[in-house]
């Protein structure tokens, strides 16, 4: 059975982390995945706290853009909590949301360039080597981590087929966004097998998931989390292979104006059900169930934010009653 996660998506009061933590911990989750969304709570005190309230969940920053924040300075976060917590730390790379990166005024060339640079400046740092990289994008020379020195798995958030590829063939694992449909994970996962050409990588997928006493209940909740998500022009293909039917254009309209009823209209029960497992216990189950026939390795589930809900949610998974 595939491994299951909890992802926290940074909407969560920074009082209320170390319980989810626990809640993730002890439910049965063997990794906590916290978001880094521009303009949303700050990943890494978010993950310090995780860290220290649990004994053994391992917790991902996810996914650090080098973009908003230099290779270096991820690298100097990651390293100081591997620092404190040895074992339990993971850092996931991305290029970052574009309307969020847009929002914050940041342009986004590049991006292979951009994140396979990153990648490797990381693995080089952390290995406690002396820099001495000049690439296209970045230059960091002659200067080493001074806590340096310990293995930390990175992986990449991708969604496209270059960046997939560059997945398996550069890093320890890919991380395939929430509010994906099934297709398109097995469509993701193909192409980041055919980057690591016989590579072991670890296939790792988000999964919007949410209990009701109905599939109703399940649904409402999560609208505007899977609008936030497929707002984004990158998910088109994703909503092709679904074979949902939603008007991207109108729905970023409506989100950036805060039109919450017009977001809860374009995010149809059909969406979401192509696109999330909600509902009942055995709904949800169910719905997990294809993710994990699908090969992930790991099974993140997401859209929760409060420890009852993480408690319910990884109980339905395992099919505890």
């Amino acid at each position: 059975m595939a491994d299951l996660g909890i992802s926290m998506d940074g909407r969560t009061p920074i009082a209320d982390v170390p319980a989810l933590a626990r809640a993730a911990e002890d439910g049965g989750a063997t990794t906590l995945w916290i978001a880094c969304h521009l303009f949303l709570r700050d990943p890494v005190t978010t993950a310090a706290l995780a860290l220290g309230a649990t004994r053994r969940i391992k917790v991902a920053l996810m996914a650090m853009s080098p973009y908003s924040v230099h290779p270096v300075f991820i690298a100097m976060a990651t390293a100081s909590l591997a620092e404190m917590y040895p074992g339990r730390v993971i850092l996931c790379l991305g290029a970052g949301a574009p309307a969020d990166l847009k929002a914050a005024g940041i342009e986004a060339a590049r991006p292979l360039v951009t994140i396979s640079e990153t990648v490797r400046i990381c693995r080089s740092l952390f290995a406690g080597e002396m820099a001495d990289f000049q690439g296209q994008v970045f230059k960091v020379a002659g200067r080493r981590l001074i806590n340096g020195g310990s293995a930390v798995p990175i992986v990449v958030a991708a969604s496209r087929p270059n960046m997939l590829k560059l997945a398996g063939r550069e890093t320890d694992g890919v991380l395939i966004s929430a509010a994906t449909s099934p297709p398109f994970v097995k469509a993701c996962i193909a192409q980041a097998a055919s980057g690591a050409a016989g590579k072991p990588f670890r296939r790792l997928g988000i999964v919007y998931t949410r209990l009701g006493g109905s599939e109703k209940e399940g649904i409402d909740p999560v609208r505007r989390p899977i609008g936030f998500v497929l707002r984004g022009a990158h998910h088109a293909e994703n909503i092709r292979l679904s074979g949902a039917q939603l008007d991207q254009a109108a729905l970023g309209v409506a989100y950036a104006a805060e039109d919450w009823s017009e977001v809860d209209r374009l995010v149809s029960d059909d969406v979401v059900r192509r696109h999330a497992a909600c509902g009942t216990p055995a709904q949800v189950r169910a719905r997990l169930e294809e993710y994990r026939a699908i090969g992930l390795d790991e099974v993140i589930l997401g859209g929760m934010d409060d420890a009852p809900s993480i408690t319910a949610a990884l109980a339905a998974a395992q099919g505890v009653a």
